[in-house]
């Protein structure tokens, strides 16, 4: 699988990279994340990527995988109590996630800890910062980062003292080609993209009702690329493939709970897209998009 230089932090990162919602939220049986986590793993994906708030995401990482540290990279997000009896973005909160986080995952260090869309007035006070910071000195993470969209995340970007941003951007998010990521290159920061391929919600034939998708689903609506009407595989491979064509992108993070499907994501990436049928799908986002179409955090 093809590796992209993460920015500045020395790290060398596939361009697939593993999300731990589904797993953690699905409750799914270790012995069945044991063979995902392997079998991306085997495919050549080295980003792991998580959070505190990802139910026993954290948990199921470490006991299946923990075991061959040295494969990949891990990223894992810090804000929300999740389980402490303490407020959200609480400095003190922040300090017991980090170390709550390395107990659960079976390692000495993560190798980028993300504020998890914390707001920009939150980010503008500075504690929050401060603590990843000096868990930075500490060694219990080697870079710190920024999760999140819109008007925060560019204040993340432009306050200087993150190494990596984490937004959202697909063929339905794209505020991010122009607001953020551009600036946030300019600066060597490592880039990961979330719901790189906006959860597929145009195979639903109806609105989805979850908390995530409908935005997508409405969106897409909307922008009725032509590409959609062809087969979901070619469709999911020409969104993905879209998404890594942003320039300044390093790492796209997907989420599975099958074990096969990693194999069949890195076959998609062979496609690749073509510099015609990229610029039609930010002409045709230009033409459409709403003022109030931004980053889905």
């Amino acid at each position: 699988m093809e590796k992209r230089l993460f920015g500045n932090t020395g790290m060398n990162v596939s361009v697939l990279g593993f999300g731990g919602a589904e797993i953690g939220f699905n409750m799914t049986d270790v012995g069945e994340v044991e063979r995902l986590l392997g079998s991306a793993l085997d495919a050549g994906l080295n980003v792991i990527d998580t959070a505190e708030c990802y139910n026993i995401s954290e948990e199921l990482i470490g006991r299946t995988v923990s075991h061959r540290r040295d494969e990949y990279y891990l990223f894992s997000k810090c804000g929300h109590a999740s389980g402490f009896d303490l407020p959200d973005w609480d400095p003190k909160l922040l300090e017991q996630s980090i170390e709550r986080s390395l107990f659960r995952m079976q390692t000495d260090y993560i190798d980028c800890v993300y504020l998890h869309t914390c707001s920009e007035e939150m980010l503008r006070r500075g504690e929050v910062i401060e603590v990843l910071q000096r868990a930075k000195e500490r060694g219990l993470t080697r870079s710190i980062g920024y999760s999140g969209d819109h008007k925060a995340a560019l204040y993340a970007v432009q306050c200087g003292a993150f190494d990596s941003l984490e937004t959202s951007l697909s063929i339905a998010d794209q505020e991010a080609i122009e607001l953020t990521i551009p600036e946030a290159a300019k600066r060597g920061m490592g880039i990961v993209i979330k719901r790189p391929i906006a959860n597929v919600v145009w195979k639903n034939s109806s609105r989805p009702t979850d908390p995530y998708t409908p935005v997508y689903w409405d969106r897409i609506q909307k922008l009725d690329y032509d590409f959609l009407k062809s087969d979901v595989k070619d469709s999911v491979a020409t969104a993905i493939n879209f998404t890594l064509s942003v320039p300044g992108v390093h790492t796209a993070i997907v989420g599975t709970t099958k074990p096969e499907r990693w194999a069949e994501n890195a076959k998609l990436l062979d496609q690749g897209l073509s510099e015609e049928l990229y610029q039609a799908i930010r002409a045709r986002w230009k033409a459409v998009a709403e003022p109030d179409w931004i980053g889905n955090a």
